[in-house]
């Protein structure tokens, strides 16, 4: 039996993360960016599509202090469903990291088989030589359907 603590999550671009979203309408999206990046950025537009999409504070504005309810609000979005992928988005792909490694720790032992993958890149990317976010790589910059909510 290993000791290994640490989760594995796997990791996808984000042309990729839509290509898992269309070839499986049980895929669940989960943005765990701030309620102020919901509303002031946008969010990834998965209305084309039947897949669920659940919006759940991984940090916490104005402190940014991680959501000690993160696992147990997931839990309650999902309403009971036990996907066999959970792809988790943020700004960058550094704080979906660390939510995918919970959830995967969380559901480490747990009946069935769900993967934890991190969108690498996030939805607004790293920033370009401008310091501007958005252009250079991200969900925004491939072009994937997003809409400000």
């Amino acid at each position: 039996m290993s000791g290994d603590t640490d989760p594995r999550v796997g990791e996808v671009l984000p042309r990729d993360a839509w290509g898992i979203l269309n070839e499986d309408p049980g895929v669940v999206l989960i943005d765990v960016r701030t309620r102020a990046e919901w509303s002031y950025v946008g969010i990834p537009d998965l209305r084309p599509l039947p897949n669920p999409f659940l919006k759940v504070e991984w940090e916490m504005w104005p402190d940014m202090s991680v959501n000690p309810l993160f696992v147990d609000e997931v839990n309650q979005q999902l309403l009971g469903l036990r996907p066999e992928n959970l792809l988790f988005i943020c700004r960058s792909g550094v704080r979906s990291l660390h939510a995918a490694k919970a959830m995967s720790l969380h559901l480490r032992g747990a009946e069935g088989q769900t993967n934890c993958l991190n969108v690498a890149t996030g939805f607004e990317g790293d920033r370009d030589d401008a310091g501007h976010r958005g252009l250079k790589n991200g969900w925004k910059a491939a072009g994937l359907a997003w809409r400000q909510s």
